[in-house]
């Protein structure tokens, strides 16, 4: 009888086998082993050693290819009967079974064995089993073991799946794989203990393969899906009858249990059966397996990439470039919808990649909606973000379509910060559906902790209500309110809405207050309220300049008065900046000069209105400097270094040459004022602050108490906070609430708040109108030096000024004059003329300033200092230095 060839694919018992053709593994036939017979199997109890007899021969057999010959065959079963060799040739050295079975002790001779058989070479191999089984007996092994029960308790049902998780959720469990269903299903025998055992259904974590031919209830048979049973053969062929380490992570909605199966030498299995495009990833088992299903999305990429098996003839759907972009955030619109402004001021409306907002038809959820918005507006409005488009949200429930994106502020994904605290959940997408989150995994995960946690819209509770009363809905209730308004300072506040460019309805959360505040000071061209309506002109600029800079973002506001329909009148402060001032640089505004005296703040708007007449913009596109009324008197103000000034008044001025030195540079402004010394005048100034203080040694000073508040711009004597001196004083504005008073100390050009009672009454003495000294304070500004007009490169160059300048004695060549006293000037080191040495120089050549764009007819007129300075400023520019390090800071966004 002839010796064939075949491949070892599973073991039924200790005495049966399964094998498949070497070439063609869907082939299969039976073979038993010749003439013994091994414990069996059982579903309902195993026979004593009936497991380790079937281990033995699995450990042994399969998965290898062996040479077996049948030697007699049942007629009434069919079943094959017959000797295998293993590890060798026919006519080579190998195992021989059953030989070593009977040897090891895990097969017995069957009673009948050899009845029927006259053949010398088959009673021959019967004595040499009975020689071996008489050794084995005697020995003790296998099945002759005495004092042994043999048995290992095998439950094929789990009553209670989720108990079962518990103990076991995480730990790695010593299985054998029993039987392959499909590519993702398979039965495992559960090694939980040496003698317990469970054999159960388990799923693949995070894949689906295509399902194989199935026989439905009523008897039809349904078809396979395509590569099925390539998949169902790759486990097989790897894992079937095989030792493997399997990791429960949780259980399927049908209570199956869902665990990772590795295999001894290569690892979890189901990266390489997605690989070989055997399997889809599926984002059920996603918050099972966190972070390692981003190796299997990654797996899968490259069974499509490669379009094989299910992705055969696969076409990536076209995706939006994926380059990211800096932009700002606008407008938050709610918990899962932006408005962002590029560089351009084009401005476009994104969802945040597979996250929602809470649902509005939640009744659990809807009452986190406005609290979530204000959770995204407060981390993200105004903010500099990256973007990047990931696809498309198709229109859905009344919404058109729209681009759906990952925004990160700082490096934090903002969808995964609003999951985190549960102020939105995850998407949950169809499986095709591929414009989603490029971290939808980490998203799902996120949003599990977040329930265990009962963050947000998952907790037990709603959130607070905070119901806001509108004080501007009738003038009775504005005036109710302004009692209390008035006696606040920066009242920190929300602008909800924006009217129009000097109009805003703005919220106050501590107050739960809303109010309709006007701009004091200023008026602004009128936007259209109704289709019917037209603007004034610029006040469509006006209006969105104020979303731009305003819209949804933290505000401080001082309240002052009411209008006549229930409106406040006020000064808002946007980053600490008066935004009267702003719209009037911008020329979006013009000063309404009466109550601009009101507001203590006349010569800051006014200046800020100069600025934007010079620079002919907005409402002053074709302004006259003929026809202003107030001609070259009024007060302005240079974006050179935020100095007073008239503009081209100014009258220059050749070999003045004086030694200051700088007493104060305005922190907010880089105002800078100095003191003239080496002259007359720095004696009498000596001499006059000792008298002065004098007068006011000892508890019974004759200096004189105010008779009442102070007035703003009345000269007093100011006791100074740092060394308890008393200085000359100008009150700038009071504060009657707190009964304290903004005062400037005219000889040094410094500013604080004062209490009334260290204020004195400042004698005709010293008084600088009349009979004393003239303030000592006067302002400069450096030629040809444009500081940055706010942010973090102006606090740059403060810094640089304030090492460069405060308390040092210095050279001043004075390049121009202005009609009130604004002094242009180039500073230097005392033992230094040469101008490339100059403070101006070095702030232009370290990037803290740059060269004004538009230049005064004196300065053109030093073409070789002009053409010197513009030399070092490219030289700092080409070097990133300063305010260059990312390009040109004149063409940024606003």
């Amino acid at each position: 009888m002839s010796t064939l060839q075949a491949r070892v694919k599973s073991v039924l018992s200790g005495d049966t086998l399964i094998l498949t053709s070497v070439n063609n593994p869907r082939q299969e036939r039976t073979l038993s082993l010749a003439f013994v017979s091994a414990p069996r199997l059982r579903r309902e109890g195993d026979e004593p050693y009936a497991f380790a007899s079937r281990d033995f021969l699995r450990r042994l057999l399969v998965g290898k290819v062996i040479h077996f010959r049948t030697l007699y065959k049942i007629p009434t079963t069919g079943r094959e009967y017959g000797i295998l060799l293993v590890g060798g040739a026919p006519g080579q050295p190998g195992a021989n079974l059953p030989d070593l079975a009977v040897e090891e002790g895990w097969v017995k001779l069957r009673d009948d064995a050899g009845r029927k058989e006259e053949a010398e070479e088959t009673m021959q191999l019967l004595e040499k089993l009975r020689a071996l089984e008489a050794r084995a007996r005697v020995d003790g092994k296998g099945v002759w073991a005495e004092g042994k029960d043999g048995r290992v308790d095998c439950g094929y049902d789990v009553s209670d799946v989720k108990a079962f998780v518990d103990e076991w959720k995480g730990k790695n469990i010593e299985a054998i794989v029993e039987k392959v269903i499909t590519g993702d299903r398979l039965i495992a025998r559960l090694m939980t203990g040496p003698t317990n055992h469970t054999q159960t259904l388990l799923l693949l974590a995070g894949v689906r393969a295509p399902s194989t031919k199935r026989t439905l209830p009523d008897g039809t048979e349904q078809a396979g899906e395509p590569f099925a049973e390539e998949a169902q053969q790759f486990i097989e062929a790897r894992l079937l009858q095989r030792n493997v380490t399997v990791t429960i992570l949780g259980s399927s909605p049908q209570n199956q249990l869902v665990a990772t199966v590795k295999h001894p030498a290569k690892g979890n299995i189901a990266p390489f059966l997605l690989e070989g495009g055997l399997a889809r990833c599926t984002d059920h088992h996603s918050t099972l397996l966190g972070p390692e299903m981003s190796t299997l999305r990654a797996a899968e990429k490259k069974a499509k990439d490669a379009r094989v098996g299910v992705y055969k003839g696969h076409v990536a759907a076209a995706r939006p470039g994926q380059s990211e972009q800096d932009v700002v955030v606008s407008r938050v619109f709610n918990a899962d919808t932006l408005f962002l402004r590029n560089k351009a001021g084009a401005e476009k409306r994104v969802s945040l990649s597979s996250v929602r907002q809470p649902k509005p038809s939640d009744p659990k959820q809807a009452p986190w909606g406005a609290e979530a918005k204000e959770w995204l507006r407060k981390r993200a409005i105004g903010k500099h973000v990256r973007v990047t488009i990931d696809g498309k949200r198709a229109a859905t429930e009344g919404y058109e379509e729209r681009e759906v994106a990952t925004v990160t502020i700082q490096g934090k994904n903002v969808g995964l910060m609003l999951v985190e605290n549960g102020m939105a959940s995850v998407i949950r997408h169809r499986q095709d559906d591929q414009d989603r989150s490029p971290i939808y995994d980490e998203l799902l995960q996120a949003e599990q902790k977040a329930q265990e946690e009962k963050k947000g819209m998952w907790a037990d509770k709603g959130p607070a209500t905070k119901a806001y009363v509108d004080y501007s809905e009738s003038l009775e209730k504005a005036k109710r309110a302004m009692g209390l308004l008035s006696r606040q300072k920066k009242v920190p506040a929300i602008v909800d809405f924006v009217k129009s460019g000097s109009r805003f309805t703005v919220l106050i959360p501590r107050e739960n207050a809303k109010l309709t505040l006007v701009i004091s000071g200023i008026r602004a061209p009128r936007t259209a309220r109704n289709p019917s309506e037209k603007s004034e002109p610029y006040g469509t600029e006006a209006a969105d300049f104020a979303n731009r800079r305003c819209l949804q973002r933290d505000v401080e506001i001082d309240v002052e008065d009411t209008d006549k329909v229930g409106g406040f009148i006020g000064t808002m402060y946007v980053n600490r900046e008066n935004f009267a001032k702003l719209l009037l640089e911008e020329g979006f505004a013009s000063v309404h000069a009466y109550s601009a005296e009101k507001t203590g703040n006349a010569s800051e708007l006014f200046a800020a209105e100069k600025k934007a007449k010079d620079a002919r913009k907005g409402i002053w596109t074709d302004w006259d400097p003929s026809q202003d009324e107030d001609g070259d008197g009024a007060d302005g103000y240079n974006d050179t270094n935020g100095a007073a000034t008239n503009g081209d008044s100014a009258t220059p001025r050749s070999n003045d040459w004086r030694e200051v030195m700088v007493t104060h540079i305005d922190p907010a402004t880089a105002r800078i004022k100095v003191q003239t010394i080496g002259t007359s005048t720095t004696g009498k100034l000596t001499e006059l602050m000792s008298a002065f203080r004098s007068l006011h040694i000892g508890a019974s000073s004759n200096a004189q108490s105010l008779s009442g508040p102070p007035k703003t711009g009345e000269y007093v004597a100011a006791k100074f906070s740092e060394d308890g001196e008393w200085y000359r004083a100008r009150v700038r504005r009071n504060d009657r609430e707190k009964k304290t008073a903004e005062v400037l100390y005219i000889d040094y050009g410094n500013t604080e708040m004062r209490p009334w009672s260290e204020l004195r009454v400042l004698s005709e003495r010293y008084h600088p109108a009349k009979e004393g000294l003239k303030a000592q304070a006067t302002d400069v500004a450096l030629t040809l030096c444009q500081f940055p007009p706010q942010g973090e490169y102006l606090n740059d160059a403060i810094g640089f000024l304030q090492n460069a300048l405060e308390g040092r004695k210095l050279k001043a060549r004075v390049d121009a004059q202005e009609k009130d006293g604004l002094l242009w000037v180039s500073l230097m080191d005392s033992q230094s003329d040469s101008y490339d040495k100059s403070v101006n120089a070095d702030a232009v050549a370290d990037g803290y300033a740059l060269v004004p764009r538009k230049l005064k007819a004196w300065e053109r007129s030093d073409g070789e200092a002009l053409k010197a300075m513009k030399k070092l400023e490219e030289d700092a520019r080409d070097g990133k230095r300063g305010m260059w390090e990312y390009g040109d800071p004149t063409a940024a966004d606003d």
